[in-house]
């Protein structure tokens, strides 16, 4: 073989990087290093996971198998299924009251996080600025970042429940600013932002011109509060782009499908870039998610139950140990701050994986706000998140 041609095992010459720029400077998700550790080690009770713990629901998955054995193995409309368009039109309406044409304001997307992709590609020119409430989803600022805008972080803070302070929103606008990205309830707080804030956020947008993406994944999990769908707002709609899924409310994480709704002009640019990019999303999982829309209230509405009887014990018992813990009235996690201890966050994580065997996910992963906190996710069982409260308290006491 030619000297010009490297060995698979020789790599990239010395001092050469190939990456861009952009994708060299993104950090790596402060979660995956703890799910790391936690693999190579036994009796670990995990309290990381960012899903379900529910398999999808039986009608869910034989919706899907059907399709299957139906002969459903081709490509879809790069939109997506007519049918689960219009599925999700019609329950968009009947939770929220919000109208959207399922022919050219929808679009099925690979999971919630390939609209939240689109989005960010589809509305930001280089150096556009993007306004992003913290702590947040990890994947928020990496998108922005990769297409090619700027994050503008806005801490939120446990003394105001971690709902949004308009006038800190209002003080980050500049010139640049582009959009406002939320995500409520909240990952990982569990905050449930006020019908009050949102429409003030409402009301900056439009002195501002400005757009907003609403990623509302976990708008079926809520405890005790009305979810308020942000496009739903006097004066939001013809300035919002909604973005949801199956994952969370459903229990679908690996059947990755998601959506996003909003004005036909830019629901016309997410389904440009998804047709070059990935060109429709699984023909049997839009089958399963047409079946979910149709006859899977009853399975939510059992899984917001069992969610919430275990959001109360890990609640309860977190402030019990003496880890002050707000009441988280959306997703499934709660937020405890570890700071209390005179440990950080990452110490406090690093030290309670390795002595009891917990894993928990440093506040400080999910931006400016976070540090001092970690993240516990009460999606898993409640007899598990039993054993991890005795284990949290012994390692509580014990430092």
């Amino acid at each position: 073989m030619s000297d010009t041609f490297l060995r698979h095992d020789e790599g990239t010459p010395a001092g050469v990087s190939y990456l861009s720029r952009r994708v060299a400077g993104l950090k790596p998700s402060g979660i995956r290093k703890f799910f790391d550790i936690a693999a190579t080690m036994k009796d670990v009770i995990s309290l990381g996971i960012g899903e379900p713990d529910f398999t999808t629901p039986a009608p869910i998955l034989e919706a899907g198998v059907r399709s299957l054995r139906n002969g459903e193995t081709h490509y879809t409309s790069n939109a997506g299924i007519l049918e689960l368009r219009q599925a999700i039109a019609a329950n968009l309406e009947k939770l929220y009251g919000v109208r959207y044409d399922p022919v050219n304001e929808i679009i099925i997307t690979v999971g919630g996080s390939e609209a939240l992709y689109l989005a960010n590609t589809a509305l930001l020119d280089p150096g556009d600025e993007v306004i992003v409430p913290t702590p947040c989803f990890v994947s928020y600022q990496a998108e922005v970042i990769l297409a090619g805008g700027v994050p503008v972080e806005v801490p939120t803070r446990m003394e105001n429940n971690f709902d949004l302070d308009p006038q800190d929103v209002k003080a980050a606008i500049t010139p640049r600013t582009k959009a406002i990205l939320l995500g409520f309830p909240s990952n990982p707080t569990g905050a449930v932002a006020s019908r009050q804030t949102l429409q003030e956020i409402v009301r900056l947008a439009e002195e501002h011109n400005l757009i907003v993406l609403s990623d509302e994944i976990y708008d079926r999990l809520v405890y005790g509060v009305e979810h308020v769908c942000f496009p739903t707002l006097p004066g939001a709609r013809p300035r919002t782009l909604l973005l949801g899924g199956f994952s969370k409310d459903y229990a679908m994480t690996g059947w990755r499908i998601g959506y996003a709704a909003g004005p036909a002009e830019i629901i016309q640019g997410l389904v440009r870039i998804h047709q070059y990019t990935i060109m429709s999303a699984p023909t049997t999982a839009q089958a399963a998610a047409v079946e979910a829309l149709v006859n899977g209230e009853t399975y939510v509405n059992e899984m917001v139950n069992e969610y919430n009887r275990r959001r109360q014990m890990i609640v309860s018992g977190l402030n019990q140990i003496g880890l002050p813990t707000f009441e988280p009235r959306g997703a499934f996690y709660a937020f405890p701050k570890v700071s209390v201890t005179g440990l950080d966050d990452e110490t406090f994580a690093q030290r309670l994986l390795e002595s009891e065997h917990v894993a928990v996910v440093p506040g400080s992963a999910f931006g400016p706000g976070g540090e001092g906190f970690v993240r516990c996710s009460y999606a898993t069982a409640f007899d598990k998140i039993e054993d991890a409260l005795d284990r949290i308290e012994k390692f509580v006491k014990r430092i």
